[in-house]
């Protein structure tokens, strides 16, 4: 039985990881850029798209402001490490909503993605969305269309999140995935987008996949932190 498996193992681990996430986001110098187009999305209510990549999922909670900013819930993966993640993000005031936003047939079909598609739409009449567009197992930065179809059908606007902390520690995952330090520098840097009328799905992907990987680099340059 692998250990992340385990419900006892889980529960301490996302309370560890929690906690230590708590320790480094308010000992960390935070830096914020281009905050005015979020600060706009969360005056006017309603449903907000939020993406960041894979890798920066750890450092997701800190961008929101829960005392201003709708109220928001993350769709995360239905894998046992997704269960692990949807724990402590919870504990972060994130909750979940399971399923994976990797593509269009997924969202539509597969693991429990029907669902999620109807309870994403169902958060965004109300509130935030937060996703990974190329979670759970990548390519690396490279945007499916699960986020640009739910941006169509719900009309909600996307915020795009690059988000870098330095020092952090890189784990040996598929996305190389960041674990923030504390004392360090961070930044948040943001960008909006809503979908064009009569765009094609794959176009709109691609344009936001280059959208999210600038404000992500532009996050990291500001911190110092090297890209891979």
């Amino acid at each position: 039985m692998r250990p992340l498996r385990n419900p006892v193992i889980q529960g301490v681990l996302s309370w560890t990881l929690a906690a230590w996430m708590r320790f480094c986001f308010a000992t960390i110098r935070w830096t914020h850029v281009n905050e005015s187009v979020a600060e706009a999305v969360w005056k006017q209510g309603g449903g907000v798209l939020c993406a960041f990549w894979h890798s920066r999922l750890a450092l997701a909670p800190v961008c929101w402001p829960y005392g201003r900013a709708q109220p928001v819930k993350g769709l995360i993966s239905l894998s046992p490490d997704g269960q692990f993640i949807a724990r402590a993000m919870g504990l972060l005031g994130i909750p979940a909503i399971r399923g994976s936003s990797a593509n269009k047939d997924k969202l539509d079909r597969a693991k429990g993605g029907s669902q999620a598609l109807r309870d994403g739409l169902k958060q965004l009449r109300v509130g935030a969305l937060g996703l990974t567009p190329d979670g759970p197992r990548g390519p690396v930065r490279q945007m499916a269309e699960g986020l640009p179809l739910m941006a169509r059908i719900s009309g909600a606007p996307v915020l795009f999140i690059g988000l870098s902390c330095n020092p952090a520690i890189r784990l040996n995952s598929w996305d190389r995935a960041l674990v923030p330090l504390p004392f360090g520098k961070g930044a948040i840097v943001w960008d909006r987008a809503t979908y064009p009328e009569g765009a094609a799905l794959s176009d709109v992907a691609a344009d936001w996949a280059d959208r999210l990987t600038a404000v992500e680099a532009e996050a990291d340059r500001i911190t110092g932190l090297e890209r891979i």
